[in-house]
């Protein structure tokens, strides 16, 4: 045994245990095989530090979400791709809505779970492999802090140019991020001067999820300022056109389509 997690669908599995957990429904994990045991989203960091999520979060309904939320969805208009699905939360507010929306997830086993939720239209895969299906889009969403998807400078262009690709004239990203920098906990601040020495962002992550004897392979997940944002955008086919911080350090930022 190598102690290494065995690479899997770690984000799906997890939401399936907690649709299990949240619906009483299907095969829930039981501690000391009697009680529901909570399920945890776990997060490793490449500097060792490690946090846990509780899962719940994915299947809150809109009485429970932060007020970002419901200014983000406010905001959306004609068909939407909603980039990062998850469990569908979104979606099916919009779907109630009567707004045209399609979730998107690299996760098989979150689509799953969507489905058994209720949200219609799916896609399995990547932005840059939607691209070839020919389908066109008014909004483009980001939330649950999806603007994490973006990586990093470079893999952030190609996402917004494959994004482009599927936009209608006029379409619009919606995307919420977190502004990193107002903390003085140095396992953090030294992360970022860490990152800032190797040319990266200074809140690029690398991380890996964990669920139960599964993980993911290491990944980039990008937490950066509106500012850092506005820089990224630069060059590429959108222009960043309004950013709302009420709730710092969390914020919105929307951007346009050029042109």
């Amino acid at each position: 045994m190598s102690g290494e997690p065995r690479i899997g669908d770690v984000f799906g599995a997890m939401l399936t245990d907690a649709y299990a957990v949240e619906t009483g429904t299907g095969t829930r994990p039981l501690a000391g095989g009697r009680l529901p045991r909570p399920v945890i989203e776990i997060i490793e960091r490449d500097d060792g530090l490690i946090n846990g999520a509780p899962s719940a979060h994915y299947f809150a309904g809109p009485a429970d979400w932060q007020p970002y939320d419901h200014r983000a969805v406010s905001r959306v208009r004609g068909a939407t791709l909603d980039v990062g699905v998850g469990a569908g939360r979104i979606a099916l507010l919009l779907q109630d809505r009567g707004i045209p929306v399609t979730g998107l997830d690299t996760s098989a086993g979150a689509l799953a779970v969507c489905r058994r939720r209720g949200v219609r239209e799916l896609v399995h895969g990547t932005v840059d492999a939607h691209v070839a299906d020919g389908r066109r889009y008014d909004t483009f969403l980001l939330l649950g802090n999806n603007l994490g998807l973006l990586e990093g400078v470079e893999r952030g262009r190609a996402l917004l140019a494959s994004l482009a690709a599927m936009a209608r004239p006029g379409a619009q990203v919606i995307a919420q991020g977190t502004d990193p920098y107002g903390t003085r906990d140095p396992v953090h601040t030294g992360y970022h001067e860490r990152n800032r020495r190797q040319g990266r962002l200074g809140g690029q992550l690398r991380l890996r999820l964990r669920y139960r004897e599964l993980g993911t392979d290491w990944f980039d997940y990008l937490v950066c300022s509106a500012g850092e944002l506005g820089t990224l955008v630069e060059g590429t086919p959108w222009r960043l056109v309004e950013v709302d911080d009420a709730d710092a350090p969390y914020y919105l930022a929307l951007l346009q389509l050029a042109g």
